[in-house]
């Protein structure tokens, strides 16, 4: 994975709602700013029960969206990555329908789990209650198969059955993914849900060390197909610097909640503990197709004995502030509200959730193209975008409040605003400037964190003062010097920076 900033979105959500015109897009208006594309599930179908995430066909591009190949054209001038579905796939395919009219004689029914798959013996109660779970209650569906009524693992939605990936049916199904991606020029693949795709008794059935073997095989059969593999696992701190260990790249989901909690509370003490701790390999987001996590900062949520980043009681504030910032559009969409099944998550555009203040919000993702690793920014961040109440209005679903579908005329409106440039400006400038190849190095001290990157010909250093927000002083400073000589600016979106 090059070491230059991504973007993050769906096919259908910038332009005419084809990946032909994402890619337009990408390259009129964004040139040089995002030089790779997480493109979301763009399998059949795209539109599912969970956005593309329950595909009948993972091997297939959905035709409304377009082909294979026009996936193999944005390779040409853009590093791709796409999501390799582990855990499920949709109750619709044409696997578990023959299971559903065969039942046991059906060729596919070893595909798929059911309780008695990980139970044979009988469950109890102990059994049940130790498996971990994102959403409200137990992870199993009534499907009728054969005749007969079984209760199918279904970890996210009823309509997402879950894949035996011990069985040999169901690792060949995986590889069948590897090898169409590997010919279409895709690059990366995430690992989705990876999480809890290795189920076993007398486990929690999530991030196990069956889970980490399942990991490896599946990384080690990526790179024997030239793609690099990341791991998308919301969970407590010390896991993910756990998991960093084993993989190619994993996501850094505690820098949006700790950057919101810095704003929020005028100190950085909790953001350089992390820093000091966190794993470098690692793929930088504020903001992504799902919610805002916040467990990801808080204390284990299987044993609150081990504490967080941030105490669980200023965690609770954080939300309250997204809440208030958001004037109360996201407590619209979030928890029990509007059909939410990630409880752990709290839905808002990560502008929204600033209180859509540009000053906070560029300082924000200028501290998160800083951080070691690779910095990805999804499109509705990319955009600076508020919260699409009128989508959540229409559909009921939470996490749509920060899924707005971008028509061409609007990206076009968006991208002349001033925090929109800046954000472009700050982009290039981290994509062009070579001291971010090299060392770096911070310091925190009395509420101002100061990051700094030096290859020994150009260098930047960033002083990130969260507390100056509330006197109205931009809270990012930013020093650097390139072939041009020293510069600086005190004001990120008047004067962002560029290099000679």
């Amino acid at each position: 994975m090059k070491n230059k900033v991504q973007l993050i979105t769906y096919a259908d959500r910038l332009g005419d709602g084809t990946l032909q015109s994402m890619t337009k897009t990408l390259r009129e208006y964004f040139d040089g700013v995002y030089e790779g594309v997480h493109i979301l599930p763009f399998f059949t179908p795209f539109d599912g029960a969970d956005a593309g995430f329950d595909p009948v066909d993972h091997t297939k591009v959905d035709p409304r969206l377009g082909t294979w190949d026009d996936v193999a054209e944005l390779s040409t001038t853009h590093d791709i990555m796409v999501d390799t579905i582990v855990n499920h796939m949709s109750w619709e395919s044409e696997q578990f329908q023959d299971v559903m009219a065969k039942g046991e004689d059906s060729e596919y029914y070893p595909m798929f789990l059911t309780m008695s798959s990980i139970f044979p013996d009988g469950v109890t109660e102990e059994d049940l209650t130790a498996i971990y779970r994102p959403r409200p209650g137990l992870p199993f569906t009534h499907y009728n198969w054969g005749g007969k009524t079984r209760l199918v693992w279904t970890t996210f939605t009823p309509q997402q059955v879950d894949i035996d990936t011990d069985s040999e049916m169901g690792w060949n199904y995986l590889l069948t993914i590897l090898d169409q991606l590997a010919k279409s020029h895709v690059s990366q693949i995430r690992l989705d849900a990876v999480g809890y795709g290795a189920k076993e008794k007398n486990s929690s059935c999530f991030m196990t060390p069956k889970t980490f073997k399942l990991i490896e095989r599946i990384k080690a059969e990526g790179e024997k197909r030239g793609l690099e593999t990341l791991i998308e696992v919301h969970s407590y701190y010390k896991k993910q610097v756990e998991i960093a260990s084993k993989v190619d790249r994993v996501y850094d989901f505690a820098i949006p909640g700790l950057l919101l909690h810095a704003l929020e509370f005028g100190k950085t003490d909790s953001l350089a503990k992390w820093i000091d701790v966190r794993p470098n390999n690692a793929v930088n987001v504020l903001d992504t197709h799902d919610g805002i996590g916040v467990i990801d900062i808080g204390s284990d949520q299987m044993d609150r004995s081990l504490i967080g980043l941030v105490p669980d009681e200023e965690v609770d504030a954080l939300v309250e502030s997204i809440h208030r910032n958001s004037h109360g559009e996201s407590q619209e969409a979030t928890g029990a509200a509007a059909s939410n099944l990630d409880l752990y998550q709290v839905n808002c555009t990560y502008f929204a959730a600033l209180g859509s203040d540009d000053q906070k919000y560029i300082a924000a993702r200028a501290v998160q193209f800083f951080m070691p690793g690779v910095p990805q920014v999804y499109y509705v961040g990319a955009l600076a975008g508020a919260n699409d109440m009128e989508l959540l209005k229409r559909t009921n679903v939470g996490r749509d409040i920060n899924r707005h579908y971008y028509s061409a005329a609007e990206v076009a409106q968006e991208v002349e605003r001033p925090v929109v440039k800046a954000l472009n400006a700050l982009g290039r400038f981290r994509n062009t400037l070579s001291a971010f190849d090299g060392e770096f190095s911070y310091h925190d001290a009395d509420g101002v964190l100061t990051m700094t990157w030096d290859d020994g010909e150009t260098n930047a250093t960033l002083t990130f003062a969260p507390q100056a927000g509330v006197t109205g002083v931009p809270v990012a400073k930013l020093a650097w010097k390139d072939a041009a000589g020293e510069h600086e600016t005190n004001d990120l979106i008047a004067n962002p920076p560029t290099v000679a």
